[in-house]
C-alpha cells in the first residue's frame, strides 16, 4: 500500500517549486547547489519525502527566502471546522502558482501596467472558463 504526502510536506514541496521557478533555476541546479540529485529535489517538491530542518535552512539560503516563506499558507493542523474562505480553493490557487503555467500566467499579468488591459485580460479568461464549463 502506497503511503500519501503528509499535506504540509506537499505543501513544503511545491512552495520550494515555485520559488525555483521564480528563480528559473532547474532542479538539477538547485541539487547541485544543496549536493542532491534532481530526483532528491523532485521527491522534495512532490511531498515524498520530508525535508528536515537543516536542509530547509540551505534550502531557504539558495532560494534567498527564509524558511517561514515555505510555510506561508500551509494547511491548518487544527481540527476545528474552517470557514468558507480559506481551505480547498486557497490550497488551489497555491497549486496552481506552483506550476510552470501559473508561474508564468502570473509574471506575464503582473508585467501588464494598463488597468483597463488587465480587466479585459480577466473578462477574457473568465468567458473562455465560463464557456469550457458549460462545454464540459
Amino acid at each position: 500500500m502506497k503511503k500519501t504526502p503528509d499535506p504540509i510536506d506537499r505543501h513544503v514541496g511545491s512552495r520550494v517549486r515555485m520559488q525555483r521557478i521564480l528563480m528559473k533555476m532547474s532542479q538539477e541546479k538547485l541539487g547541485e547547489a544543496l549536493g542532491l540529485t534532481f530526483q532528491q529535489v523532485q521527491k522534495y517538491e512532490k511531498g515524498l519525502n520530508r525535508i528536515g530542518a537543516s536542509r530547509l535552512q540551505q534550502i531557504s539560503k539558495t532560494l534567498n527566502v527564509p524558511p517561514s516563506f515555505f510555510f506561508e499558507g500551509a494547511p491548518s493542523l487544527s481540527t476545528e471546522p474552517v470557514g468558507f474562505a480559506e481551505g480547498s480553493s486557497s490550497q488551489y490557487v497555491v497549486d496552481f502558482l506552483s506550476t510552470a503555467e501559473g508561474l508564468h500566467l502570473n509574471r506575464a499579468f503582473a508585467r501588464i501596467k494598463d488597468p483597463k488591459i488587465r480587466k479585459r485580460v480577466l473578462d477574457l479568461v473568465s468567458t473562455l472558463a465560463d464557456q469550457e464549463a458549460s462545454e464540459g
